[in-house]
This record gives structure tokens, C-alpha cells and sequence, in this order.
């Protein structure tokens, strides 16, 4: 199944995906906390309130999840261009829900930053609490799979160790179109992500290339915290990002990024000065 977070005729929705359009769910406003794999798998839907999709207008599919738990360097090409170690412990940061922003809403770009960067990933949400949790039970606590853009401002990212100021733009982050759930979502081989920056090609993987797999992710992220229903996993970007290019090649009002992914979807959103 499919689900989307939207508005439409001034309220908002979770709704599932029927074709073109969309079935409510019945007093639920929004995919996340509210909406465990319990209430998904038999969701309550409103059939008598379906309305098309084209009238409707995406927010991000998890629009406030408690924890958004970010993994960097997880791709192979990505750490060979930023020319460092390989790690035996993936590395792990946070983000904001304040960042998110809808499929095809406009990215802003900060008048702060001259270094706007694209990372193109692939994010798992959470349907059941994971605590310390095996790898091989790990998938079982997957309510479904999403696209994202982990868009960074590097200048801001290298102020300090941590990247926290680089990666939590307040509207920077598109999430969506939809929550594919694990029974319809491709294999993680068959996921092939493109990104495009305008119409040019500027990162491309399959999911199967990640250093830590999403298994490995949820069990070792579980270990510390509590994964509770409506948190999101950014698992990370391949090579090709503008920051490593010769020369450097970063975002600019005015321009567009869409990141697509095979069976999940596609976000594509407009850069404009924020």
C-alpha cells in the first residue's frame, strides 16, 4: 500500500493512494506517531470523502516525526570523494521536523550560505517501537520506505565537529511523495536512485551499496534510543555530490533537484531564496 500526508479543502489528511486519488483516513491528520503499522495494515478509511489527487497538496510524508536520525558516509563512492576512513560504526547526526518540507514545495536557499549542497537518500519509517532490537527482526519494525533530500550547507557544516549546523535548515528538507510499505517496496537492489540537478544527472545508486544496511541501522540506532512509530532514518548518500565536484558545483535560487527512486517515487522541488 501507499499513503500520502496532505491538505485538501482546507484540512489535513492521511489518506491512502487509490490510483488517482485519495482515501482519508478517518480522524487521522497526518502519517507518524498516529499511524503505527497496527493502524496501517487495516487503515480506517473514509471512502465517502475520496477526493482526487490532483487536488490535494502533499505535505511531507512523516510531517513531524519525534526523531529524525541521519547517517552519513554510507555509501563507498561517497567516502572515497570526501576522502576519508572507512568506519566500522556508522556515523550518525539529527535533524529537525522544522526542516521538512512537501515533495514539490520549494527548497529555501539561505542568504547565510554560499555552499548549498544536494544529498539524494532513500528514508525508512518507523511502524513499531525498536529497542535494542537484532538485525534479523530489524525489518519487522518498518512501517515503509520514502525519498528524501538531506540538502546540506557545507560552509555551515565545517564551523564545527558536529555537522548539526549544516544539516537542520529550517525548510530544506523535501520528504516524500509517499510511504510505500515494505509489502509493495522494491528490493533493496532493485531501488536505483537518480538525482538530477536541472536536468542533469548528478548522483545515481542502488540501496544494496549502502556500508551500513538498513537492518544494520535500525539494530544499532536501537541500541542507544527507542525507535518509536513515525520516526524517520535518512540512510545516507552516494557519491556525486556538488561539494566534491572539480570545480565545486552548488545550489542556486532558481534552479530545481529531484531525487527519484525506483518503485518509491519522485521529490522534485524548486530552489528559491529563503
Amino acid at each position: 500500500m501507499r499513503f500520502v500526508s496532505c491538505t485538501h479543502g482546507g484540512s489535513r489528511h492521511a489518506a491512502l493512494v487509490d490510483g488517482e486519488d485519495l482515501i482519508p483516513l478517518r480522524g487521522v491528520a497526518e502519517l507518524g506517531p498516529a499511524t503505527p503499522t497496527s493502524v496501517l495494515a487495516d487503515p480506517p478509511l473514509d471512502r465517502s470523502a475520496t477526493f482526487p489527487r490532483s487536488a490535494a497538496r502533499l505535505r511531507p510524508v512523516v510531517p513531524s516525526p519525534g526523531k529524525i536520525i541521519c547517517v552519513g558516509l554510507n555509501y563507498r563512492a561517497h567516502i572515497e570523494e570526501t576522502r576519508r576512513e572507512d568506519s566500522a560504526y556508522p556515523v550518525l547526526f539529527t535533524k529537525f521536523a522544522t526542516s521538512l518540507v512537501g515533495p514539490t514545495d520549494p527548497i529555501l536557499v539561505p542568504p547565510e550560505s554560499e555552499k548549498v549542497d544536494w544529498e539524494g537518500e532513500i528514508a525508512v519509517v518507523i511502524g513499531t517501537p525498536a529497542r535494542r532490537v537484532s538485525e534479523a527482526d530489524a525489518l519487522d519494525h518498518v512501517l515503509g520506505y520514502t525519498v528524501a533530500n538531506d540538502v546540506s550547507m557545507r560552509d555551515f557544516q565545517r564551523r564545527t565537529h558536529q555537522w548539526l549546523p549544516g544539516k537542520t535548515w529550517d525548510s530544506s528538507n523535501p520528504l516524500g511523495p509517499e510511504l510505500v510499505t515494505p509489502d509493495e517496496a522494491p528490493d533493496f537492489p532493485d531501488m536505483e536512485m537518480v538525482v538530477r540537478y536541472d536536468d542533469e544527472v548528478v548522483q545515481r545508486t542502488t540501496a544494496d551499496l549502502m556500508v551500513f544496511p538498513v537492518p544494520e541501522l535500525i539494530a544499532t540506532i536501537s541500541t542507544f534510543t527507542t525507535l518509536l512509530p513515525g520516526d524517520v532514518i535518512l540512510t545516507g548518500t552516494p557519491g556525486g555530490v556538488g561539494d566534491r565536484r572539480d570545480p565545486p558545483l552548488y545550489m542556486t535560487p532558481g534552479h530545481r533537484i529531484s531525487v527519484e527512486v525506483s518503485g518509491l517515487g519522485r521529490i522534485d522541488n524548486e530552489l528559491v531564496e529563503g
